[in-house]
């Protein structure tokens, strides 16, 4: 009987766990997100990409944060960002964009994150 109980509790427990590990941020496709940012005028735009892939080219009026920079990424985007305004992230790929919204989320920010990143954007501007 005692270990029925003892199962009973693990499995609830191992439930509950499970159910608490959900996104903490949305993903958008370039369209809904091109929507989004265009839409609302309090979206805070960050390229979290390095410098050079900046340089090479972003979305006009992005703000840039690298989420490389794991040391200062928070630090810098606490003194950046304002957090009772959402925040909208992308990268090269989507990789480190969802990096950087993981963090940014725990952290209380509101996030939304461009899935397929610059090179998704570019191709979606191109169709």
């Amino acid at each position: 009987m005692n270990l029925k109980k003892i199962l009973f509790v693990a499995i609830m427990v191992f439930s509950f766990s499970f159910c608490s590990l959900k996104q903490e941020f949305i993903s958008y496709t370039p369209a809904e997100f091109e929507k989004f940012i265009q839409e609302d005028k309090s979206v805070q735009l960050v390229d979290v990409r390095r410098s050079d892939e900046f340089e090479a080219g972003h979305i006009e009026n992005a703000l840039l944060i690298n989420v490389l920079d794991s040391l200062t990424f928070m630090d810098k985007a606490n003194a950046m960002l304002d957090k009772s305004r959402p925040v909208a992230v992308y990268c090269r790929s989507g990789k480190r964009s969802k990096d950087a919204a993981r963090k940014l989320s725990r952290k209380g920010y509101k996030v939304f994150d461009l899935d397929s990143g610059y090179l998704g954007w570019i191709k979606y501007l191109s169709e």
